[in-house]
């Protein structure tokens, strides 16, 4: 529990302190305008790898798959330190991308592979806690980092800590034997690999130019579209696939990866444009505005813990996802019909609902998920509910962001600039202007809440879906192939 949870902490706090530190990354390295690509090319490896290493994962074995994982990811913080441009930044994040893919996924598989389904909701829940935790302390982490020690710390601080948890993994991980004797899906990775990025490049150009569809975005999205349907047909053919379209064909699986969705578009889409939010229509300073993911976040720690537990007391797991998107589709809606001027504490509560709401099911249904597969799939269905969010959650992130530069843009009062708009610029100007402003983000942002308790909405009745079962005390018997299948 030590090692699996050190290593997760690792891995989501290194989003969060590097997020904080980019702008001085950037200057430093005189990549300005291609500073995005230092997350860019994090996010898009560690999206594009999970599926891969999910499946390497049932082949060879959870536990070399986590220690490779882990070694990559300190060698390549090492070189992400040492870079001279913006260049061999970027390769070096790539690198640290695949390896983060593995610190978040490995830890949820192994808990899978050795504890049994009853209990992995109170385990699983205990190492989702390193996500919001690392939300929490990072970007304070990061600044703090950087200010003492230099930008190119915020990456060597992952080498002493990342050993100890390597050392920690050698000892206290247990071998657990994959099944070699299947064939990996290469066509599928490759395949899969070009569709995600091109899905993800397309979202992002387009949020960038505020959803003017030119040639680039279009290409994208062919080719995202493309490659999504020879990746089906390859998954169909294949005798080992890297995505099992079987799982598609359970109800517990497919529930799980619609809700997996939901929180990667009902949430992470949205938390990163609060605090802009809270400082342009409650007049806030940027300090203060964090008090508001902040509450979201603490939301989220707090309830995963304590349903967890619940969920392995009882071995009951449906009403923790029907209770959980009721409240967060709540706090959206409630978000969304909030006045200007309010006390912040009215935001405040809102989003710590909708965390709260998130925290009740975001590792629970990781735990319902491999009861219900195979174990020897343990690895690609936990990859498939992990894959889904991530994919989610960025390219509504930048449909999000694209909507909000849009309609701020063609609403703003007179002699303010969409391209130089800052809290302090506003802040700076007239009170009248202020409160024109603070009702403009409020009506952009007003009918994006509502669209995102739409999605938790669809949430709500895909949890009533699911079962009404009970996790199981013990493992269930693997299946023994008869020779007839064996034959197949």
């Amino acid at each position: 529990m030590i090692s699996l949870l050190t290593v997760s902490f690792l891995g989501a706090l290194d989003h969060t302190v590097v997020a904080t530190s980019l702008a001085t990354i950037a200057g430093d390295l005189g990549a300005v305008q291609q500073m995005s690509w230092v997350l860019v090319s994090y996010t898009l490896a560690s999206t594009v790898m999970l599926p891969v290493l999910g499946k390497l994962g049932d082949l060879l074995g959870v536990r070399l798959i986590f220690l490779a994982s882990l070694v990559l990811f300190l060698v390549a913080s090492l070189c992400c330190g040492l870079a001279q441009d913006i260049t061999q930044l970027a390769i070096a994040r790539v690198a640290q991308g695949i390896g983060s893919a593995g610190l978040h996924l490995m830890p949820q598989t192994i808990v899978g592979t050795v504890v049994p389904p009853r209990e992995r909701p109170r385990v699983l829940s205990i190492i989702g806690a390193a996500f919001p935790v690392a939300i929490l302390v990072g970007p304070l982490l990061g600044g703090v980092i950087t200010d003492a020690w230099g930008w190119r710390w915020v990456f060597w601080i992952n080498i002493p800590v990342g050993l100890i948890a390597l050392a920690l993994a050698v000892i206290a991980v247990p071998h657990v034997p994959g099944h070699s004797g299947r064939r990996f899906d290469i066509a599928g990775a490759v395949v899969l690999g070009i569709s995600v990025t091109a899905l993800v490049l397309g979202a992002s150009w387009a949020s960038a130019d505020r959803w003017v569809i030119g040639v680039p975005v279009i290409v994208a999205a062919a080719v995202a579209a493309v490659a999504l349907a020879v990746f089906i047909l390859i998954e169909v053919r294949v005798s080992e696939p890297l995505v099992p379209l079987r799982h598609f064909a359970n109800r517990t699986i497919l529930i799980c990866i619609v809700l997996s969705t939901v929180i990667g578009v009902g949430l992470f889409s949205v938390v990163s444009y609060v605090p802009t939010f809270v400082q342009m229509a409650y007049r806030t300073s940027a300090t203060v505005s964090g008090l508001v993911p902040i509450a979201t976040v603490f939301g989220m720690l707090v309830s995963t813990l304590f349903t967890g537990w619940l969920a392995s007391r009882s071995g009951r797991y449906r009403m923790f996802p029907i209770v959980g998107t009721a409240l967060a589709a709540g706090g959206l809606l409630i978000m969304a019909f909030l006045p200007p001027g309010l006390p912040l504490w009215a935001p405040m509560v809102a989003m710590a609902l909708v965390g709260v709401g998130t925290g009740a099911f975001m590792n629970i249904l990781v735990a319902v998920a491999q009861s219900a597969a195979p174990r020897s799939d343990t690895g690609s269905v936990t990859a498939t509910v992990s894959l889904v969010r991530q994919v989610g959650s960025t390219t509504a992130t930048a449909i999000v962001g694209g909507v909000i530069g849009a309609g701020v843009a063609l609403g703003l009062p007179a002699g303010l600039d969409a391209a130089t708009l800052t809290p302090a610029v506003v802040h700076a100007s007239s009170a009248a202007v202020q409160a024109q402003v603070a009702e403009l983000y409020t009506a952009v942002l007003s009918p994006i809440f509502i669209g995102l308790a739409i999605a938790y909405a669809v949430g709500i009745v895909a949890a009533l879906l699911l079962p009404n079962r009970r996790l199981s005390d013990h493992f269930e018997p693997e299946p023994v192939p008869t020779a007839e299948s064996a034959t197949v």
